[in-house]
């Protein structure tokens, strides 16, 4: 299923993803599109950091609210899940509860990647009716 161009679309995943983020939006955006980021926390290795640090970070920053208000603004979310942790196409809990944000808003839900079946959210997320694209970007 193909949407059409000039599409404004809200970047969703971990920020471990951030650096092949930047180059979705770029192409994203060289294709005609609008394209919102997560924002960037300076200054943490995000293949390092404790969960204590993720959560002075989501409180400090109001990071959940603040993306929550993007997600609104534009007409669709993009999923991005790569491998992380062990798993296959990762989608963390925050990204699921962004997925869900853009689902109640009736937002169009694209997931870049398959969603791992041993996610505990599996079903959720197949019931929110995503478009997952398989990696191919050209199919927003």
């Amino acid at each position: 299923m193909y949407f059409k161009a000039n599409m404004k679309i809200t970047l969703c995943g971990s920020l471990k993803f951030y650096k092949e983020m930047r180059k979705i939006e770029d192409y994203l955006s060289k294709n005609g599109h609008e394209v919102l980021l997560p924002v960037e926390i300076e200054d943490i290795n995000y293949n390092k950091k404790t969960p204590e640090q993720g959560i002075s970070n989501i409180i400090n920053g109001d990071l959940i609210r603040k993306h929550y208000k993007k997600i609104l603004q534009f007409d669709a979310v993009l999923i991005i899940n790569f491998d992380k942790n062990n798993i296959n196409n990762y989608i963390g809990g925050n990204t699921f509860l962004e997925a869900g944000f853009a689902h109640v808003n009736n937002k169009k839900l694209f997931i870049l990647n398959e969603i791992p079946r041993e996610l505990n959210y599996y079903e959720e997320l197949m019931g929110m009716e995503p478009n997952i694209i398989n990696g191919d970007l050209s199919k927003i």
